[in-house]
């Protein structure tokens, strides 16, 4: 079943940036391609991303964020853009879907896996003509996205050192970072708190929360400001 509030242009290219911790210019050449120069000819490249036809925008849809978490993750352990292309690519055709969040993805060695459900505990070796292996594999993000039963996408974010206290949930708040279970946005908790002079019982009494989840909001929105 198709969730348009999920692929909805919800978060603009510095918020993506600031969520996921890459700078606006590289968020907005993944979201969009870029043009550059090769033997005197210009080249286009596509978007990192699988995008639909219709949406021509640097503001991405939760999905498209969620896919620009997994790539920063495989940037990290080491594999190329190019080669992260290339595994996107080869698990849209295998899934017939447009994005990263459909199943979890894995990380061994210098290869990247696909563990496919319906194949038990069988891991798909990408890049590698479809190699099925057995392994053991570091899982990605998995622990920090719920999926959606139905359509087996990420259906919503809690980034990661805030004990699911803080979540992105495009049916919550238009997607913002809100306390689990409150719907209260982190960025409202944060300037209340910032207004009562750092008072974080007054946050608590006011918006009628818990130490720890007021403190959640502060602490999340102090590091999005780092």
């Amino acid at each position: 079943m198709y969730k348009p509030q999920w692929d909805l242009p919800l978060y603009p290219a510095a918020e993506v940036g600031r969520l996921v911790g890459l700078n606006s210019a590289r968020i907005r050449r993944w979201l969009e391609g870029y043009k550059y120069k090769y033997k005197e000819a210009v080249h286009r490249q596509s978007p990192v991303i699988h995008r639909r036809e219709t949406v021509d925008t640097s503001y991405a849809s939760f999905y498209e964020l969620i896919d620009l978490l997994f790539v920063k993750s495989f940037i990290n352990h080491g594999f190329s853009l190019q080669k992260v292309r290339s595994a996107f690519n080869e698990a849209s055709d295998i899934l017939e879907t447009d994005h990263f969040s459909r199943q979890c993805f894995f990380t061994s060695g210098n290869n990247i896996y696909l563990k496919v459900k319906e194949s038990g505990n069988a891991i798909l070796e990408l890049l590698s003509g479809g190699q099925w292996v057995i392994a053991p594999i570091i899982e990605q993000l998995a622990t920090q996205i719920d999926f959606d039963d139905s359509t087996e996408l990420a259906r919503r974010w809690f980034p990661p050192g805030f004990n699911r206290l803080i979540v992105l949930d495009p049916l919550v708040s238009f997607g913002s970072p809100s306390i689990f279970g409150k719907g209260i946005t982190t960025l409202n908790a944060y300037d209340f708190y910032i207004a009562e002079n750092e008072n974080i019982n007054r946050l608590c009494k006011w918006m009628d929360i818990k130490q720890k989840e007021a403190q959640a909001a502060v602490d999340f929105e102090k590091n999005l400001a780092a």
